[in-house]
């Protein structure tokens, strides 16, 4: 993987359309000459800052160059990161930081931790006012790892990026305990297990292409319009064989990825963690042109159930959508929040909580789609019509109910059942008339949980519809200083 690696520049060339990168603050050197720094300082102190465009549009950037002093952070190169992140924000442009480094630079003190707080305030500051990306592409230790974890959407290079707070040589020296840079922090690590990651690339022109398009995705600001990019995919397709992708019988497993990508323009889902919490599927995609967020329970993974994970990945991507004004559309076909002591324990009432107030507290258009069933309260989180939802569509057989027909037909008819002659009949009866009465299609609509009931082939134009329809949308939040989200 080594041979793939490229240098702090040729990050940046491949990131910019050709010949638009303008350097700024290329001279720029450490005040420090202690331990050795006089020999060592370079111009520029390891990284490099400016403006370029990506496909015609402009952009900041930011790479870090590990071949000065392993990219560490001193005081002159944190505040080229800070200045660039400041920048951004105040001219409305996407951010863009290429991050491959050792960490805070010891050599230069306290000055080092005042330069580090400036990056993660400008981070924070930036937050929600401009899109900020973020590359793992090396070994990237403490602020490395801090900064990145304060932005939008973090990529990951398979084999050379690692984030971690506290590195190898630490904890075995503190806990006795020895662990690989790779298996502490690596792409496998982040964009499986901690979901610190959103997108992994095999390398780093890889990476960087897959940066280029999200970018074309998203708005340069909070308050830029959404890009909409021409598409020769008819708004009126049909989606005819979406009824084989999803099984009659709710209990049989399916992708929903396969959902989103026939609705979609030309087929094209970007998936955001698609291997951290599998059970739910979220990204962007494009509807008649326009940008659209996808949130969706996948049944392929734990039956679509949402549990601490699902629930925190659905949540931070629902608020980003809402940020820059994306609108949102969410699959549902959940069976309810995952049960057991270990997701209680983990805090399922609390990280759960993130979903309802995400969606409740979103501005954007909203469209919701049941495609099977939803059940209890995970039915609330994934939209409905009490938090916000602007339509609310159905598809032929679905289910909606505090608990499933099966499980509510026992609890309600247990005594009947157990004294019946034929215990099985009565009971195949009873969910029979349980899911006529009050959990079908027919029940929603008659008490306005839903506008309408479509054909599943018709998703594509529906949604499309709606969506249009929604583009005046506007909605004036309470008065208040600032949200308290449940975290």
């Amino acid at each position: 993987m080594a041979e793939t690696k490229l240098t702090a520049r040729e990050r940046v060339e491949a990131l910019c359309d050709g010949g638009t990168f303008v350097e700024e603050f290329a001279e720029a050197l450490t005040h420090v000459t202690d331990f050795g720094m006089a020999e060592r300082r370079r111009p520029g102190d390891g990284v490099i800052v400016g403006h370029g465009r990506v496909e015609g549009r402009p952009v900041y950037v930011y790479a870090q160059d590990w071949s000065v002093m392993a990219g560490t952070v001193g005081a002159a190169h944190g505040e080229k990161i800070a200045y660039a992140i400041d920048r951004a924000r105040t001219l409305g442009l996407p951010v863009v930081g290429l991050w491959d480094s050792a960490g805070a630079r010891i050599q230069e003190g306290l000055e080092v931790t005042r330069a580090i707080g400036r990056i993660f305030h400008a981070n924070s500051q930036a937050s929600g006012a401009v899109p900020q990306l973020s590359a793992v592409m090396g070994p990237c230790i403490g602020v490395g790892s801090y900064s990145p974890a304060l932005t939008d959407v973090v990529f990951m290079v398979r084999g050379t990026g690692q984030m971690f707070i506290t590195g190898p040589a630490v904890i075995k020296e503190v806990l006795g305990q020895e662990v690989t840079p790779e298996d502490l922090g690596g792409a496998k690590v982040h964009g499986e297990l901690s979901g610190c990651a959103d997108v992994v690339a095999a390398d780093d022109r890889e990476c960087l292409e897959r940066i280029r398009t999200l970018l074309g995705y998203l708005p340069s600001s909070f308050d830029s319009n959404v890009p909409r990019r021409r598409t020769d995919d008819a708004p009126s397709r049909r989606a005819d064989d979406l009824p084989d992708v999803v099984p009659q019988d709710l209990r049989k497993p399916y992708d929903v990825r396969m959902v989103i990508t026939r609705v979609a323009d030309d087929g094209e889902f970007f998936e955001l963690k698609p291997r951290f919490a599998r059970n739910m599927a979220i990204g962007l995609a494009r509807l008649d042109g326009r940008s659209v967020g996808f949130v969706a329970n996948n049944p392929q993974h734990v039956a679509g159930a949402i549990d601490v994970d699902a629930a925190d990945k659905a949540a931070r991507f629902i608020r980003f959508c809402d940020a820059f004004g994306i609108p949102l559309v969410t699959l549902v076909d959940v069976p309810g929040f995952l049960p057991g002591l270990k997701q209680e324990q983990a805090g399922i009432i609390r990280h759960g909580a993130k979903m309802l107030y995400a969606y409740s507290e979103a501005t954007v258009p909203k469209v919701t789609v049941y495609l099977r069933k939803g059940y209890g309260g995970a039915k609330q989180a994934m939209c409905t019509r009490e938090l916000g939802a602007d339509a609310v569509l159905l598809w032929p057989g679905v289910e909606l109910a505090v608990m499933g027909a099966e499980a509510a037909v026992e609890i309600l008819h247990k005594r009947e059942i157990g004294a019946a002659a034929d215990p099985s009949a009565v009971r195949r009866e009873k969910i029979a008339e349980f899911r006529e009465r009050f959990s079908g299609p027919a029940d929603a609509l008659a008490k306005s949980f839903a506008q309408a009931a479509i054909a599943p082939a018709e998703t594509r134009a529906r949604l499309i519809g709606a969506l249009a329809v929604l583009e005046t949308k506007r909605v004036e939040r309470p008065r208040k200083k600032h949200d308290v989200m449940p975290v």
